[in-house]
């Protein structure tokens, strides 16, 4: 029995397990941290992560991208207002001095742009009366106005707007009016004045728009040529040029 109780107290089957002397964090692989990362002589692999001198990467001195001066500001916005549509000298002027750009930097731009061909006011002018004459049927008068409101000097707008003649305008008034008559309804008198007024908020002069529309009523049917043929376009037009 003696000998029983010996081999109990001893290391047999119900000896509790030694105790490991090994701290937790030896249960890891030398060189390994807790994470599964390795280490670099003293330096834990997270803190290595962190860039030299604590800056975060993309952040380290000198890495500053250099102040954009003035000039290069300025082409910048003559660009991006380019990339829209056509301007002419004037409205990039404008836009340039909303930013604050200096008149001596605007002047330097815009010339350097005009001896390039960036910008050209005569053929600004020239492409915006066809394309607004055509698309639009507007009238020479319609037209200049616009021009000037887009600062295109008077005698750059007349040599463009000299494209167009007085047959032009006539049948282009003509067109517009047989496609408006065709979903136009009402007496004749009515259309008339409708289709007359149509045409001159287009810039046509009131001799030219009165013998557009009755010229399309006499051929539109019975009631509108009686009509048409009570018209004295002539005396009508001096009415409407009268400023008395």
């Amino acid at each position: 029995m003696a000998g029983r109780r010996g081999a109990r107290s001893g290391r047999g089957w119900d000896a509790l397990p030694p105790r490991s002397s090994r701290h937790p964090s030896d249960e890891h692989p030398p060189g390994e941290t807790p994470g599964g990362e390795r280490e670099r002589g003293n330096v834990p692999a997270r803190r290595r992560r962190s860039s030299p001198g604590g800056y975060p990467r993309g952040d380290r001195e000198g890495s500053a991208q250099p102040e954009q001066s003035e000039s290069e500001l300025a082409r910048e916005i003559c660009l991006r207002q380019l990339s829209v549509r056509p301007r002419t000298r004037a409205e990039l002027a404008k836009a340039l001095a909303r930013k604050e750009i200096s008149e001596e930097v605007i002047a330097e731009v815009l010339d350097r742009y005009d001896e390039v061909g960036i910008i050209d006011d005569a053929a600004f002018a020239r492409a915006w009366v066809s394309s607004r004459h055509h698309g639009r049927g507007l009238a020479r008068r319609a037209l200049a106005n616009e021009l000037r409101q887009h600062g295109v000097d008077a005698e750059v707008a007349s040599e463009a707007l000299e494209s167009l003649d007085d047959e032009d305008e006539a049948a282009t008034a003509r067109a517009l009016v047989d496609r408006k008559l065709r979903t136009t309804h009402g007496a004749p008198e009515a259309v008339f004045r409708r289709l007359v007024g149509m045409l001159a908020r287009k810039g046509y002069p009131a001799g030219v728009a009165i013998r557009a529309v009755k010229d399309a009523l006499a051929a539109r049917d019975a009631e509108a040529a009686e009509f048409a043929d009570q018209i004295d376009a002539d005396a009508l037009a001096d009415e409407s040029s009268d400023p008395g």
